[in-house]
């Protein structure tokens, strides 16, 4: 509900515009009306438009803040299994210990996929980036799941979004056997969800005894967590602008899953590794940060669009990346090229007067990197991660009334003219 209402003055006519508060965050100002004085407003990127009305993410980049359903970032993840968090996003709270169990076992039932899928891998090259494979065989899942779907019918939604979190592991882990020429693992429902995903990543058919370790199992688990949403980014609007033109969810997801492929946006972990491959050896950081002092360069995974103080899934990722290397007893240069940049950005003035502080971004890529999975899994994995955060903004959607998007456009392209035959053209 409108609290006040702001006026503008357009031409000489003035124009009430309702003032409507949130529980957190900035008020935002209906412009609904704008649409009377024959005018549009205009926000390249979408910097100060909100779009929709949602209750899953809020996010103060000032404060450095992340809450989901309200539970701070880094108690759930510290605290609950991803999951958990997933079914917070799904259904509005985290779950009690018997709603768990029964999310749980429903997650394990929808794990494997069918095996005609298996054919669509066979259609791409060897040597495809996992994520162009994601975003077709994702998008192939409507043909699976279209017919007897109804997106108006709430147990349908439930269901569709169950079997997209329990499945997208096992396509992640395909694409990658598939990019190595490896027989795919079968889901094994006796391990949790992380450890299910490296199972499916490393082990063989060979590996008899197949042995688990935790504390990959916990940070696999953190990095899910960590990225499973942040509210309405580039891919999750996308997500939305799909959705609402009532398309297969599946397909809706895929959109998701391209938009999140692009170095802008869920590339940026890999960035991070291929920066550090063109800085070569730690000899080469103290010239490579005056470089990004001078804007020669751009220094990848540090500070972010959104937070203007610190990224607060930076510390946890921090805590859980000093774990992973302690007891793996890497000896990696790149890894050892990472923490002298950490430690630059961290104690230089420059960096810190800019709160140019190491994102989310930067230590998942090293853990990822640690764990030995590929720079071209890096965004497939945040893909499967996110993707509880996007079939949660699709259900919230579905459950209102909602309008088919529709942005306007400063045009600045020719005006009309008259159209001149070939033969008559200089």
């Amino acid at each position: 509900m409108a609290d006040t209402n702001a006026k503008l003055t357009v031409n000489g006519e003035e124009y009430e515009l309702p003032i409507i508060k949130g529980t957190l965050g900035r008020p935002v100002i209906d412009i609904a009306a704008l649409q009377e004085s024959g005018f549009w407003s205009y926000d390249p990127g979408f910097k100060v438009t909100a779009p929709v009305e949602s209750k899953i993410t809020y996010i103060d980049g000032g404060k450095g803040e992340l809450l989901h359903r309200g539970y701070p970032i880094d108690e759930l993840a510290n605290n609950a299994e991803y999951l958990e968090v997933a079914y917070a996003l799904l259904h509005g709270d985290l779950p009690t210990a018997e709603q768990k169990a029964e999310f749980f076992e429903k997650i394990r039932e929808h794990t494997a996929v069918h095996d005609q899928l298996r054919k669509f891998f066979e259609g791409f090259r060897r040597d495809a980036h996992p994520m162009a494979i994601m975003v077709g065989v994702v998008g192939a899942l409507s043909a699976f799941y279209h017919e007897d779907l109804d997106v108006s019918n709430e147990e349908h939604r439930e269901i569709t979004a169950i079997r997209l979190i329990a499945k997208m592991p096992t396509l992640a882990a395909m694409s990658y056997k598939y990019s190595q020429g490896e027989p795919f693992m079968y889901p094994r429902n006796d391990f949790n969800y992380a450890e299910n995903f490296l199972y499916m990543m490393f082990a063989t058919p060979a590996d008899v005894d197949y042995e688990k370790n935790d504390v990959i199992t916990r940070a696999m688990d953190k990095i899910f967590t960590l990225h499973a949403d942040h509210e309405q980014n580039a891919s999750t609007s996308t997500v939305r602008l799909a959705g609402s033109t009532g398309a297969n969810p599946y397909a809706c997801i895929a959109a998701g899953i391209a938009a999140l492929w692009g170095p802008s946006h869920g590339g940026a972990n890999e960035a991070v590794l291929e920066m550090l491959d063109e800085i070569g050896t730690v000899e080469n950081v103290p010239e490579f940060m005056e470089k990004v002092k001078s804007r020669e360069v751009k220094l990848m995974g540090f500070g972010h669009r959104v937070y203007k103080n610190f990224d607060p899934r930076a510390q946890v990722m921090k805590e859980t990346c000093d774990e992973v290397l302690e007891a793996l007893g890497i000896n990696d240069p790149k890894l050892e090229l990472a923490m002298a940049l950490e430690k630059i950005a961290l104690e230089d003035p420059f960096f810190i007067e800019r709160n140019l502080y190491p994102n989310v971004d930067f230590y998942s890529g090293i853990i990822l990197k640690a764990i030995g999975i590929p720079t071209s899994m890096f965004t497939v994995i945040f893909a499967l991660a996110r993707t509880s955060g996007w079939i949660s903004h699709w259900l919230e959607m579905h459950s209102a009334p909602f309008k088919i998007g529709r942005p306007r456009q400063l045009y600045t392209g020719e005006t009309r003219r008259d159209f001149v035959k070939v033969e008559d053209r200089k």
